[in-house]
């Protein structure tokens, strides 16, 4: 998913409750049989913003888990932080397919997010040259083109491929992909479409920014290449399956993401009816599985000092959230696909379900919850475009499209 200016995220850092009499004076309490509705306040959209100057929901009075603790949690390693990058993509698909080794009774393993970027940059770099400059370039992806492109190039572990050069410990890709772009719109504006002197050149500026991918690792005591280690690993790439919820598809067939981010526009997503869509999601979660999810973070509800993604009253209220004002969102840009994240665990309850959420985007460390963000079920029913989970996890729910 490619990142979106942060103004969007906001840091709760005090709620601002004017009132026009005394400021003793009692605030007006909520009246019995009346449905709440949310205010809204200004509030400073970063650590860092100089005014508070961005529209957001005030938390005060919302019922919301106080930390990862009261979920039903499945196992991840810790929240790592993307840095200055537009990544999140892979590394929403890589925890996945961490805590999924250990589902599987596998040991646990770090592995390198950035191995996969750095061959994804390659076949960004591919497909524009043969597209002949009609392909888009960013930084974003889909976490299903992380697992197409881990089952090409393979894995390795973090420690044998960080991506970080000359001691650095926190990415930043502005430097790389400036640099990366400038050079295949000179190939295009020179119509130079030699793939190979292309790719030649794109690898030379990501050995040079990332570092080159070792060919081979050694893994108790043997040599293996990447590709021999995804295999010991027992992880299969095909065995995930991602779902989306959209009026311009039809339910149980599969087609197209229409996002920038689905650069080499696959059609292979499983679209469902909005009600199956999330119970689908919540079913795998049930089973013990976790998914990863592409979502819209620009929002008034999205706040990262409250560690909560919701949705205000005054945007829709939940009796109003359907397929018709989830697609028109969509359709007139105001629902994007903004980011990729790491579902990994859920609470439900009597006043709506909630979702764990590993975040690698910095305003997951902005709250208490360090590297994570409550979801509530509403946020991801408008919110959430797209969800990939293990096979297993959805049988039923796949074979209404082996039926069609």
């Amino acid at each position: 998913m490619s990142k979106r200016s942060v103004s969007g995220l906001a840091l709760l850092a005090a709620v601002l409750a004017a009132s026009c009499g005394s400021p003793d004076a009692a605030k007006p309490g909520p009246v019995p049989g009346q449905v709440k509705r949310d205010a809204a306040v200004y509030i400073k959209g970063s650590p860092t913003s100089a005014e508070a100057d961005f529209l957001a929901v005030d938390l005060t009075g919302l019922e919301k888990p106080a930390s990862p603790l009261e979920f039903t949690k499945f196992f991840h390693l810790p929240p790592v932080q993307q840095g200055d990058t537009g990544t999140c993509w892979a590394f929403a698909a890589t925890s996945l397919l961490e805590s999924e080794l250990r589902r599987q009774g596998k040991p646990e393993v770090k592995l390198s997010e950035l191995h996969t970027v750095y061959w994804e940059y390659v076949e960004k770099a591919r497909r524009f040259v043969r597209e002949k400059g009609h392909s888009f370039l960013g930084q974003g992806s889909e976490p299903n083109s992380a697992l197409v492109r881990i089952k090409q190039y393979g894995l390795v572990r973090g420690s044998d491929y960080t991506g970080l050069m000359d001691g650095r410990t926190a990415h930043d890709h502005r430097a790389l992909f400036r640099e990366f772009r400038d050079y295949l719109n000179g190939l295009a504006s020179r119509g130079d479409w030699d793939e190979a002197r292309a790719l030649a050149g794109v690898r030379a500026i990501l050995d040079r920014h990332l570092g080159r991918p070792p060919e081979r690792i050694a893994v108790d005591g043997r040599s293996l290449t990447p590709l021999q280690y995804l295999a010991e690993l027992g992880l299969v790439p095909d065995d995930y399956a991602a779902f989306v919820s959209f009026l311009y598809l039809p339910a149980y067939a599969k087609g197209e993401f229409k996002v920038p981010d689905n650069w080499w526009r696959s059609a292979d997503f499983h679209n469902l009816p909005l009600h199956e869509f999330s119970l689908a999601f919540l079913r795998a979660l049930r089973k013990g599985y976790t998914a990863t999810l592409a979502v819209d973070f620009s929002e008034p509800g999205y706040l990262g000092a409250g560690d909560v993604a919701v949705v205000p009253t005054f945007d829709l209220p939940p009796s109003s959230i359907d397929p018709s004002s989830r697609e028109l969102r969509f359709a007139n840009g105001t629902t994007t696909d903004d980011h990729a994240v790491h579902c990994v665990g859920y609470l439900e309850s009597a006043k709506g379900n909630w979702f764990l959420i590993k975040d690698s985007w910095e305003n997951a460390w902005w709250g208490r919850a360090k590297g994570y963000f409550f979801y509530h079920t509403d946020y991801v029913r408008l919110k959430a475009l797209m969800f990939m989970v293990h096979k297993d996890a959805v049988k039923d729910v796949l074979e209404k499209f082996a039926a069609r």
